[in-house]
C-alpha cells in the first residue's frame, strides 16, 4: 500500500510562522501536546495516509509546508457529532512553493503530486511573503 497524503487550507494564517505558533496553543493541542487539526470528515482512505502520509498546509494560495500525520483520533466537540482530529508530527517541514486553487475541506494528494521538501541548507531561511511565492511558482521560478 502507497502512502497517500492530505491538502488543506490554512486559514486565518498569514505565514508558516503564524501556523507554528498557533499550533503552540493548548487549543490546537492533543491531551498529550501534540498539534492537531479538527475536521468533519474522516478519510476513507485512513490506511494509506497513516502509512507515511502528510498533511500539506495551504498558506495564502500556496503550499508551503508540511507535517507527517501521526494518527487520527475520533473528536467530539460536546455536540454529539463525530469529527476527525489530524494528530501531527510538531515539525514543519517547509516545501517547494507550490499554488492552489481555493477549496473546501480538505484534499488527497497523491505523492508524485506533492511539491518537494525544501533541501536541508534552505529550510531556515525565512519565508518569502506568500503573494510573491505563489507569482514566483506560477512562472516556474521556485
Amino acid at each position: 500500500m502507497a502512502k497517500l497524503n492530505l491538502q488543506k487550507l490554512s486559514v486565518g494564517t498569514e505565514s508558516v510562522e503564524d501556523l507554528a505558533a498557533w499550533q503552540k496553543t493548548r487549543r490546537a493541542q492533543t491531551s498529550d501536546g501534540l498539534p492537531r487539526h479538527v475536521t468533519r470528515m474522516w478519510p476513507k482512505r485512513e490506511e494509506e495516509i497513516l502509512d507515511g502520509g502528510s498533511l500539506y498546509w495551504v498558506i495564502r494560495g500556496v503550499i508551503l509546508a508540511r507535517q507527517r500525520i501521526l494518527r487520527l483520533d475520533e473528536h467530539d466537540g460536546g455536540d454529539g457529532i463525530r469529527r476527525c482530529a489530524i494528530v501531527l508530527d510538531p515539525a514543519l517541514v517547509r516545501v517547494t512553493a507550490t499554488p492552489r486553487r481555493p477549496f473546501q475541506g480538505w484534499r488527497y494528494l497523491k505523492p508524485e503530486d506533492a511539491p518537494r521538501d525544501l533541501p536541508e541548507g534552505r529550510q531556515a531561511e525565512d519565508a518569502l511573503p506568500p503573494k510573491l511565492a505563489a507569482e514566483l511558482a506560477e512562472i516556474g521560478v521556485l
